[in-house]
C-alpha cells in the first residue's frame, strides 16, 4: 500500500512538472509573438511619422540640406530599399544592441536610454512599493469593516483617487508642499526628497485600483465555507483574515501588479515631465517634440520589453502561489 501511494505521488508530481513545462513553453512562445509585434510597431512608427528621416538627420541647427545630400544619406541609412528589407536590417541591428542615433544629440540611443532608465526604474519601484502597501492595507481595512463608516470613507477615497487627473494633482502638490510650505523640491533628480511627490502622484490611482480589487477579493473569500467554519468556531476574525483569507485573495492583486507596472511606466511620461526628472518618460516627450524618431522607437522597444518580462514574472509567481491555476493549466 505504501509503495502504491509513493508511486501515485510520483506520477502526480511528474504530471505537474510536464504541465508546468508545457505552460512555460506556451507562455514563452506567446511572449515571442508579443515582442515581435512590439518591434513591428516600433518600426512602423518610424515609417508613418511625417518627414524624411534623412532630411531630419541633416537638418540640425537650421541647416537646409540639398537634394543630393538627402539622397546620399537615404542610401547610407538604407531607406532606398523596400520596407520589408528595411525592417529585417533594422531588427538585425536592434538584436545586436544598435538602436540607432538620436537626431537631436547625435549620440547612440542605446547610451541615452542606459543613462535614463535607472531614474525611471527607481521612480517606478518606489511607486510599486507604495502601491502594494497601500492597496493591500487599505483593501483589508475596507473589507474587515464592510458596510461601516470606515468602508464608506475608503470607497469614497478610492473614487476620488481614480478621478483625479495626474497633472492636476501634481500641480496641487507642488503648490502646497513646495511653493507654500517649502518642504519639498519642485523638480530635479537627487535624494529621496525629490521622489516623494512624483511617487505619490504615480502611485495614487494604482493604489486605489489595488485597494478596490483587494477588498472585492477578500469579500469573495469571506463567503467561502472554510472562512465561515473558522468564524463559527470562534476564531479571531482579524487573525483568520491574515492567515487564511489574505493569502487566497492576494493572488489577483499580484496579477494586477504586472499590469500596473505598465501603467506606471506610461504614467511616468507625465510625472517625469512635470517634475523635470531625466528618465525615459521625459526622454520620450523630448523625442516627440524634436521629431527624434530613433529615440522614440528605442523608448517603445524598451518599455515594451520591460512590460513583457514583468508580465512573465508575475504570471510565474501566480502559477506558484495559486494551486487552482496549476490545476486549470493541467486541464487545458
Amino acid at each position: 500500500m505504501k509503495l502504491n501511494y509513493m508511486a501515485l505521488n510520483y506520477h502526480k508530481l511528474l504530471g505537474a512538472n510536464k504541465t508546468m513545462k508545457h505552460y512555460l513553453l506556451q507562455k514563452l512562445f506567446s511572449l515571442f509573438l508579443v515582442l515581435f509585434g512590439i518591434s513591428l510597431a516600433a518600426f512602423v512608427l518610424g515609417i508613418l511619422t511625417p518627414g524624411n528621416p534623412a532630411e531630419l538627420a541633416l537638418s540640425k541647427g537650421g541647416y537646409s540640406p540639398t537634394p543630393e545630400q538627402i539622397k546620399e544619406i537615404e542610401i547610407e541609412m538604407g531607406l532606398d530599399v523596400p520596407y520589408p528589407v528595411q525592417y529585417v536590417k533594422w531588427l538585425n541591428r536592434v538584436l545586436h544592441g544598435d538602436l540607432g542615433t538620436s537626431y537631436a544629440s547625435s549620440r547612440p540611443v542605446r547610451q541615452e536610454l542606459i543613462e535614463r532608465i535607472p531614474i525611471t526604474l527607481k521612480l517606478g519601484s518606489c511607486a510599486m512599493v507604495v502601491t502594494c502597501i497601500n492597496g493591500i492595507l487599505i483593501g483589508c481595512i475596507a473589507a474587515a469593516f464592510r458596510g461601516k463608516g470606515i468602508d464608506k470613507i475608503v470607497q469614497l477615497g478610492i473614487n476620488i483617487s481614480l478621478s483625479l487627473p495626474a497633472f492636476w494633482f501634481a500641480l496641487l502638490l507642488i503648490l502646497f508642499f513646495s511653493e507654500s510650505l517649502g518642504w519639498l523640491p519642485t523638480s530635479g533628480n537627487g535624494g529621496i526628497r525629490f521622489l516623494i511627490m512624483p511617487t505619490t502622484v504615480l502611485a495614487l490611482p494604482a493604489s486605489a485600483t489595488a485597494a478596490r480589487l483587494m477588498r472585492s477579493s477578500l469579500l469573495a473569500e469571506f463567503g467561502k465555507p472554510y472562512y465561515l467554519a473558522a468564524i463559527a468556531r470562534g476564531t479571531n476574525r482579524f487573525e483568520q483574515i491574515i492567515k487564511n483569507a489574505l493569502p487566497n485573495a492576494i493572488v489577483p492583486v499580484i496579477a494586477l501588479m504586472g499590469n500596473t507596472l505598465g501603467g506606471l511606466l506610461g504614467g511616468s511620461v507625465i510625472v517625469e515631465t512635470i517634475f523635470a526628472l531625466p528618465g525615459i518618460g521625459s526622454y520620450a516627450i523630448e523625442a516627440i517634440y524634436g521629431r527624434d524618431y530613433p529615440a522614440l522607437q528605442g523608448y517603445v522597444l524598451v518599455t515594451g520589453c520591460v512590460y513583457v518580462l514583468v508580465s512573465l514574472l508575475v504570471d510565474g509567481i501566480s502559477l506558484l502561489l495559486d494551486p487552482k491555476v496549476r490545476v486549470g493549466r493541467r486541464r487545458l
